[in-house]
């Protein structure tokens, strides 16, 4: 045996452990995350924290207009994620996108609601009351009957809005 050739005995690299199928589904959500990571807005995205290449990445794809070189830019970020732990930029991302989720659910919830209550009247008046207690049914009934009249007169929503603007006020 010459000094050149030598047995290797020691364990094999974690690359090796890892399946190429498993590494290219880890390369692939890489880069979905960095094109999930340009839909959210500047402020949120500067909320997150990123390497500085990976900011610039981001800002310039923002920039391109280009199909095709938008999707190298995107292969470009999801190399530079590839090679940091992304793990902490995913749980940012999940925190910002969840509380939209839960703002939009929530809006929602109190535009059904203030449909209810300007359809079914009373009926969805004394549901509301029974789930919230704290509920003015004077003011309530009263800016119902306005909407009812502003709708009659094909005038514009303004009651419809304050009901929406109490029972928001009421649901936190």
């Amino acid at each position: 045996m010459t000094t050149d050739q030598h047995i290797d005995n020691s364990e094999p690299d974690n690359d090796e452990l890892i399946s190429k199928s498993q590494k290219k589904r880890e390369a692939t959500a890489a880069q979905e995350l960095g094109k999930n990571l340009l839909s959210l807005s500047p402020d949120d995205l500067a909320s997150i924290e990123l390497p500085e290449t990976l900011s610039h990445a981001l800002s310039e794809a923002r920039r391109i207009k280009k199909n095709s070189a938008l999707k190298r830019q995107l292969q470009f970020i999801g190399k530079l994620m590839r090679q940091i732990d992304i793990e902490p930029i995913r749980e940012q991302y999940l925190k910002l996108t969840n509380h939209y989720q839960k703002d939009i659910k929530e809006f929602h919830q109190l535009e059904k609601w203030r449909d209810r209550l300007l359809t079914e009247g009373d009926k969805a008046l004394e549901e509301l009351i029974n789930d919230m207690p704290g509920t003015d049914r004077q003011h309530l009934r009263q800016l119902m009957r306005q909407a009812a009249k502003e709708a009659k007169l094909n005038k514009p929503p303004k009651s419809a809005r304050e009901i929406f603007k109490y029972l928001k006020i009421l649901f936190e």
